[in-house]
């Protein structure tokens, strides 16, 4: 709706007319404050069916939530870009501790091992992690006190002289370098309440997209523009184009952009809980082998949603074990196994595990070895058996064609969100999301920039879509959806909270609104805001 101006106000600068769109492009954005106040009064419904009432609600929400969200997206976008490149980061960095020339037979494990106990003595043993390569070295994890929460230390040693080239502080099977960008990502190293800020940008995201595809895919277009729905507008620099380009792109990538929020709140505190808890009541709860001697009964363990985070890798209990306890523990006095580190390896390969295999040790007499497979690169090789310490028995075996098909899934996605699914492809794409992402982010706000008033009395930002909009959505469509986002609210929490503190804000600046424009009524009856 064009804006009218009294005889004695000045005349607005106008801007050219090809940066505002067409009226069905955005169809509430155009309102002038004065049809928006006049909206917040007006009764339910029109008759122009339901997407009429709807649009201008969702186009309002796309707009707040953008706005005030948007900080959230950007910093997650920009976090999850660097983070793509740490594999490749950390292969130069550590290339001394990952890599060797082969030479020779490699020593025993149980020679590496001790070794790597002189290295980092009074540790307790977690995990012994045989390489996939001939040049890969042997990581052995320990237990250390004195280190956060999710970290331990690794010992890396030579497989051919039993060396150890270097020990480094590790989370899950992640070097210093990764899981520095890793919690950069997730809690901008901020722990707990960091967490807050991506589990925000998740819970939004889809939100975000959705309501994006929906304006950009159900405004009305002739037969010849179809095409403007794929291809960003040429032309005059101005708000059409750069809509074209936020629309057009944002169709593009969507799908990438809904993967990312769904695999990222699959580990997010919160909601990563309750999705959790759903995922067990559908069966789809991630099992593991059971490592206790005489319970052949596969366990289920919580492995791919909650608290998990990229580098959790699930590296095995922190517990030590009569294959390399510490002094002092309380499995030194259990048994020393008959089948020994090496042994182990053998019998998984014969039962066909391949590539990176990680040995947990037994953590009490009645506790089995567990051998698993760790190659997170597709196809996926997650296989693991448990393996009697005395006899050398295969006591439970889990396969990873046995995972419930919503464990597969959570598996693979939240491999390819880390990049590590397709290898260097996975990583070019998720590169390529990011960066869609932020030039979303920037075109959005641009376009609220362009629809700034300017005037000779000063320049104010853009003025949001016309208020009200939730009274022109039918009784039939709005109870549906009032009853949905409370539900979502209550299992995304952090999706609920920013919902809820719109609303109250919303209601805020309308009554201010109101009032000043309750004070500065003119003469003639035009609210000061009307007359602007």
């Amino acid at each position: 709706m064009p804006e009218t101006t009294p005889a004695a106000s000045p005349p607005p600068r106008q801007r050219p007319a090809e940066e505002f769109p067409a009226a069905q492009e955005l169809p509430a954005a155009q309102e002038s404050a004065a049809t928006e106040e006049s909206t917040a009064t007006a009764p339910n419904g029109g008759g122009g069916g339901a997407w009429t009432g709807l649009r201008p609600l969702l186009l309002r929400l796309h707009f707040y939530a953008g706005i005030l969200i948007g900080p959230f997206l950007f910093v997650a976008a920009v976090t999850g870009l660097l983070y793509t490149a740490t594999p490749q980061i950390e292969s130069v960095v550590y290339r001394h501790e990952l890599k060797v020339t082969p030479h020779g037979e490699p020593k025993p494990l149980t020679a590496q091992l001790d070794a790597a106990r002189g290295a980092i003595p009074g540790g307790r043993l977690v995990s012994v992690t045989k390489g996939a390569g001939a040049d890969d070295t042997t990581r052995v994890t320990f237990d250390v006190e004195g280190l956060p929460e999710g970290y331990t230390r690794t010992a890396f040693v030579d497989p051919y002289t039993a060396e150890v080239r270097g020990t480094l502080r590790t989370f899950g099977e992640w070097l210093p370098v990764r899981s520095w960008f890793d919690g950069l990502h997730r809690t901008l190293n901020l722990g707990d309440l960091g967490r807050n800020y991506s589990e925000t940008a998740a819970s939004w995201l889809w939100v975000e997209v959705l309501g994006g595809l929906a304006l950009w895919l159900g405004a009305p277009r002739s037969r010849e523009r179809l095409r403007g729905l794929f291809v960003p507008r040429r032309g005059p620099k101005g708000r059409r184009r750069t809509l074209s380009w936020h629309g057009a792109v944002g169709l593009w990538v969507s799908a990438g952009f809904l993967a990312l929020s769904a695999t990222g709140l699959t580990w997010s505190a919160h909601a990563g809980a309750n999705i959790g808890r759903i995922q067990d009541a559908l069966g789809g709860a991630t099992p593991a082998v059971s490592s206790t001697l005489g319970d052949g009964a596969q366990g289920h363990g919580d492995q791919g949603h909650g608290d998990q985070g990229h580098g959790a890798q699930g590296h095995g209990a922190h517990g030590g074990g009569p294959a390399g306890a510490a002094p002092g523990t309380s499995a030194e006095a259990a048994a020393v196994p008959d089948v020994d580190l090496d042994e182990a390896v053998r019998i998984a390969h014969a039962e066909g595990l391949r590539g990176k295999l990680v040995i947990t040790p037994p953590a009490d007499a009645r506790s089995a070895y567990v051998v698993r497979e760790n190659t997170r690169h597709w196809p996926e090789r997650q296989d693991s058996i448990a393996i009697d310490p005395a006899t050398g028995h295969v006591t439970d075996r889990l396969a990873f064609d046995d995972f419930p098909v919503l464990a597969k899934l959570t598996r693979w996605g939240i491999d390819a969100h880390m990049g590590l699914l397709f290898g260097p492809a996975n990583q070019i794409v998720l590169a390529l999301i990011a960066v869609a992402l932020i030039g979303m982010l920037f075109w959005g706000y641009r376009m609220w920039w362009l629809r700034r008033p300017t005037r000779a009395d000063g320049t104010r930002l853009g003025r949001p879509p016309a208020r009200g909009a939730w009274r022109r959505v039918p009784g039939r469509v709005m109870a549906p959806l009032a009853v949905s986002a409370a539900v979502l609210a209550y299992y995304l929490p952090l999706f609920g909270l920013p919902l809820v503190c719109f609303l109250l804000g919303d209601l805020v600046v309308a009554r201010a609104r109101r009032h000043r424009s309750a004070r500065t009524k003119t003469p003639a009856g035009t609210s000061e805001e009307t007359a602007r």
